[in-house]
């Protein structure tokens, strides 16, 4: 918690105040006016008005909590019931009005998420894109600021992090001189030694490759790293930014001798944040996040592709149209983005298929069995396709989303689960127009997430706020009160019996879990050898396969290319347990109407009767001169209650991730005896011990072990809740119930910041009214005005 001293003492002195009063607010003015530049008018409207309900109650706010602070400021002891106020006002004024909404783009190298952002930011040619020479190499982040300069941000790999990724390069690339020239051979062929060869090469020059960790250590880098392990790029067009950019973000290609010296260290790049000038099309506020890949063979990398994952509120699959009916790697994409709606933040997912230009018109028209009408065009032929794409990929991506998640899943609901766009069409609208590339559809859905989460943030804001006020002006008004006793002991016993009833239905929700998770670990025990041996065994032998495997025992049974499918044993072996777990896991986690599966609304349930007794009370004994006793104690359970959500959230990554963590840890000796193997038939014996690692560990109870610290885990939630529950209500309910010293303290007057915090509330139904009013004219003139036909073409 802020402390309040410092918070005081960094107050500017008030003749400050008014002499900087107007040229601030009319800062301020223009700066609302340029975040908003994304937005069409009528939304526009709506976010001034929440914009201007968040402004005002902040500066109510302010006042309020100096006031407090100075008329308490010489008192030798402040009573509890103020320290509360006090703390939690500061608290309001500190939140962040938005926290940024995060869009991750999630694809293979080649599928078109770098060419997508920059047309979506109406930025050509800004981020690299994907070709014979070059692909992006890490983790990007785009986002709009209320900056007039392009500027970036590279994050390194610290000194500790790439000697331990040095250390794991070296080791994978070890080869004993018992190696037979056939053996060595299809050693050299392998993807991960490859990929290996490449990053020490980059790095430290042509023969790399052959020094061992302590000669590396030695060696000096071809390019320059920065000690602060941070560059900072700035510039004032994005073509110049983007060139400064490029050699830290593009890995070229193995053979390309055209690079610059920054090129050499894109292996120590963790990740890049780009901030682009205010935009008329990307709001701030979201952070579009080019995520490449199925992670990273470096530990820390490979860390941060999860923890970005599971921080999106939403993930767009990016799939280039000549691969989205299959393969592997595609496939791989949609059970990723399906978890990280299980374990992470995530709430909405999208397929986005992109280079849906592309399109052989004769190949197309022999095959096309759809449809009675001729096809005239290429450009009509793409519109059909694409159409065609959008039905048949939308019933695939919803069953597969109905069998991982709850039936009643928000996502489930999305009108538009596919979009097909095509970024080259966008800019060079030969056969498509600008709507038809779907790119304004993206930035349209972006601008309504938004809109939606800044109206939903300013609601709860403003109304925690008016309780807050509402106390706070209520102090002064009871000090020569009759002393009308509020009946605390019957409030604290129905307290108790309703916490004792909220844990009960607390351990029947979890208690769901446990017939699917029972019924996993018995299909887990079953398939596992038929799992391990799909995993082990490669149709072409052991040919480039050698020390991709030992590379999966180096990372404890994973390994994550920027180029391959990712390897995970832990997951695959695990994955019958979670094919079983995963409707119901998803359902224990979502908002919804109060049932027996859900956790949230229980919580909710709880709050309400809760509150409904403040107001039976209330009324029974009368509360006329107490009633600020009532708004205290009503407003304090929505925001005690309202902040478990948050609890919740951040432990359930852990909660599922538990499976998975659980296997590798008890499998962690067999990798590490595998990854010591070398000499001749290496690549078998390390599938020997594999295998016999695993036999020995599910014989001696693995999948029972992984689904006892599951189990924990949810039993440390239902005590982490009720604890919290149990403390918070208490602390509430003693400053209530005290007297002279606990709530109450002559304080100063508060009742014009009361008075305006009270218009401030009404004035929400009314914003809320005009956005809704606003948005149907809206859409009335948009039925009324003429559709927009596709330009006249040349047949191509």
């Amino acid at each position: 918690m802020a402390d309040t001293g410092d918070f005081m003492g960094q107050e500017p002195h008030a003749d400050d105040n008014d002499l900087f009063k107007e040229p601030m607010k009319k800062r301020r003015r223009s700066d609302r006016e340029q975040r908003f530049r994304a937005f069409p008018s009528v939304e526009q409207s709506a976010l001034k008005e929440y914009e201007k309900l968040e402004s005002r109650t902040r500066r109510v706010l302010s006042n309020t909590y100096q006031k407090l602070i100075q008329s308490v400021f010489l008192d030798d002891s402040i009573p509890n019931g103020v320290k509360y106020l006090i703390n939690r006002l500061l608290i309001l004024i500190e939140k962040p009005p938005l926290d940024p909404i995060y869009i991750g783009l999630l694809g293979s190298a080649g599928a078109g998420k770098s060419s997508l952002i920059n047309a979506i930011t109406q930025q050509a040619m800004f981020l690299p894109v994907s070709g014979e020479s070059v692909c992006t190499s890490c983790i990007v982040q785009v986002s709009s600021g209320c900056r007039a300069q392009y500027e970036a941000k590279v994050h390194l790999l610290s000194d500790q992090e790439w000697k331990e990724e040095l250390k794991n390069l070296t080791q994978l690339l070890h080869r004993t001189e018992e190696l037979g020239g056939a053996e060595a051979g299809a050693w050299d062929r392998d993807d991960a030694v490859q990929e290996a060869t490449w990053k020490l090469q980059t790095v430290y020059g042509n023969g790399a490759e052959r020094k061992n960790y302590e000669e590396l250590l030695r060696a000096r880098p071809k390019g320059k790293i920065p000690t602060s392990r941070v560059v900072t790029l700035k510039a004032e067009e994005a073509g110049e930014l983007s060139v400064k950019l490029d050699p830290y973000i593009r890995t070229q290609r193995r053979d390309w001798d055209g690079e610059s010296a920054e090129t050499h260290i894109w292996p120590l790049i963790k990740h890049v944040e780009v901030t682009l000038p205010k935009s008329e099309l990307i709001p701030e506020g979201v952070v579009l996040v080019d995520i490449p890949g199925m992670g990273d063979f470096n530990s820390k990398r490979d860390e941060m592709w999860k923890k970005t994952i599971d921080k999106c509120s939403v993930i767009w699959v990016i799939s280039d149209v000549e691969r989205v009916s299959g393969g592997r790697a595609h496939e791989d994409l949609l059970n990723e983005s399906v978890r990280a709606c299980q374990r992470g933040s995530c709430k909405d997912v999208a397929l986005v298929v992109t280079k849906t230009d592309k399109l052989h018109l004769p190949e197309y028209l022999r095959e096309r069995k759809a449809g009675n009408q001729a096809i005239q065009s290429q450009r009509e032929a793409v519109l059909e396709r694409n159409e065609m794409i959008r039905l048949q990929r939308n019933r695939f991506l919803k069953e597969k989303l109905k069998r991982k998640l709850p039936a009643d899943s928000k996502v489930l609901e999305a009108s538009d689960l596919v979009y097909t766009v095509s970024a080259q069409e966008y800019w060079r609208q030969v056969l498509l127009t600008e709507e038809e590339t779907e790119i304004p559809k993206l930035r349209e859905y972006i601008r309504k997430r938004l809109l939606d989460k800044k109206r939903r943030l300013v609601t709860k804001f403003v109304t925690e706020a008016f309780g807050l006020l509402l106390l706070t002006d209520s102090f002064n008004s009871v000090g020569n009160l009759p002393n009308e006793h509020l009946h605390m002991s019957g409030l604290r016993r129905f307290v108790e019996e309703k916490i004792e009833l909220l844990e009960t239905a607390i351990e029947q929700c979890f208690a769901h879990i446990q017939r699917p998770l029972q019924q996993g670990v018995s299909n887990a025990r079953t398939s596992y050898r038929h799992v391990l041996r799909a995993c082990l065994v490669r149709s072409k032998g052991n040919q480039g396969f050698h020390q991709t495997l030992k590379a999966v025992c180096l990372k404890n049974g994973i390994y994550a290319s920027r180029t391959l499918p990712r390897i995970d044993l832990n997951e695959a072996i695990t994955q019958p347990i979670y094919d079983q777990i995963d409707p119901v896991f998803g359902g224990i986690f979502r908002a919804g109407n109060p049932t027996g599966l859900a956790l949230m609304p229980h919580i909710e349930a709880f709050k309400h009767s809760l509150q409904e007794k403040m107001m039976e009370i209330g009324m029974r004994n009368g509360w006329k001169y107490d009633s600020c006793k009532k708004s205290f104690l009503i407003q304090e359970i929505s925001a005690i209650l309202g902040g478990l959500e948050g609890q919740v959230l951040r432990r359930k990554r852990r909660i599922y991730s538990s499976i998975t963590a659980s296997v590798q840890n008890d499998l962690r000796p067999c990798y590490e005896e595998a990854a010591q193997i070398t000499g001749k038939k290496a690549c078998e014996r390390m599938k020997d011990v594999l295998r016999r690692g695993v036999d020995r560990q599910v014989a001696e109870g693995m999948f029972e072990r992984a689904q006892e610290r599951m189990q924990h885990q949810f039993q440390q939630l239902k005590s982490g809740i009720t604890e919290k529950v149990k403390g918070s209500v208490a602390t509430m309910l003693t400053l209530a119930s005290s007297q002279g010293d606990g709530l109450y303290k002559e304080l100063a007057d508060v009742k014009n910041e009361y008075k305006e915090m009270e218009k401030l509330h009404r004035s929400l139904r009314e914003v809320a009214e005009n956005a809704l009013l606003r948005r149907g004219m809206q859409d009335f003139l948009l039925r009324m005005s003429p559709s927009k036909a596709g330009p006249p073409r040349t047949q191509l």
